[in-house]
């Protein structure tokens, strides 16, 4: 597989803290990659210093087969990037900080500035000044900044902050549209995980400066995440039922309420009744997938492999 980012045992200290620990990914050619962790995990340490913004005190990072130093300037025309919120020229109108971008990228067509700003829905503010932008709007303008030149690798950090559900749902709509049509490679991180399991091939969990797991979002369709729901205000005697009279063992308990049947087989009918007949009330009972939401909190909570 041809991988576009690859980092090698890469960390980085501050005031004497390890925020990135010995942390090994790669990123294929074409994919949309999910970057995701808590607040202070090291994803935005790690997306600096993929954009040479910051050095690694350790390891090595490689973009596009070339080893990442200090000298590298020409490979970055081939990136685009948001980093934490966008910055511009607050009393330049959109139109104006476009092309003084792509004046310094070195990109002289305008109509591919017209092209980035209808791609973000943005080409209806000419004469608006960029002070006067919503966060939302801002978020729209780095992305039509990251992306007018045709990067082969976007590396956004957070890209869907301050945006309303409709701006989400626009840009999740534009994220598949650059992988697919234009072949780009995103390198996205988010807290919104709904958002990064719509739209990943790979995603990457950090927690704590380390890469707690890198897997694709079709491995994690795939290991047996099928369950049973069950929901009951009678939990322990639920729990007896189960075990005593349906000889299930492969399930869970949940808070104080919940309880998952992992066990296929066993129709939902037939655990709805066993549960009645012994005067189980039952709040709800549904099928269910397990969720990347679920994926990601058992990895951060215990660090475990999920199967």
């Amino acid at each position: 597989m041809s991988y576009i980012v690859s980092t090698r045992h890469v960390s980085k200290v501050y005031k004497g803290k390890e925020v990135v620990s010995d942390v090994s990914l790669n990123v294929a050619r074409g994919q949309i990659y999910g970057f995701l962790g808590p607040n202070g995990a090291g994803k935005t340490t790690l997306m600096r210093m993929l954009l040479n913004i910051v050095k690694p005190d350790s390891g090595e990072i490689e973009i596009f087969g070339e080893l990442l130093k200090p000298t590298s300037v020409e490979l970055f025309k081939r990136i685009g990037s948001i980093i934490e919120y966008p910055v511009f020229y607050e009393k330049l109108t959109a139109q104006e900080n476009m092309e003084l971008h792509c004046e310094y990228m070195g990109l002289h067509n305008k109509k591919a500035i017209g092209e980035a700003l209808d791609m973000v829905k943005l080409s209806a503010i000419d004469g608006k000044a960029v002070g006067q932008f919503s966060l939302g709007m801002k978020q729209r303008l780095g992305l039509a900044r990251a992306i007018v030149t045709k990067p082969e690798l976007l590396i956004l950090d957070e890209p869907i902050n301050g945006l309303d559900p409709v701006g989400i749902k626009e840009f999740r709509s534009l994220f598949r549209m650059l992988s697919k049509e234009f072949r780009m490679t995103l390198f996205i991180s988010s807290h919104l995980l709904s958002e990064i399991e719509q739209v990943a091939d790979t995603i990457g969990i950090i927690q704590n400066g380390k890469l707690m797991d890198e897997v694709t979002m079709n491995d994690i369709r795939n290991r047996n995440t099928d369950y049973l729901e069950v929901v009951t205000a009678q939990c322990k005697q639920a729990v007896f039922v189960l075990e005593n009279q349906l000889k299930i063992r492969n399930f869970r308990v949940i808070g104080e309420d919940t309880i998952r049947i992992y066990e296929s087989g066993i129709p939902q009918p037939e655990v709805t009744k066993a549960l009645v007949m012994n005067d189980v009330s039952i709040i709800s009972i549904n099928h269910k997938h397990t969720s990347l939401e679920e994926y990601f909190m058992h990895q951060i909570d215990g660090g475990e492999k999920y199967d």
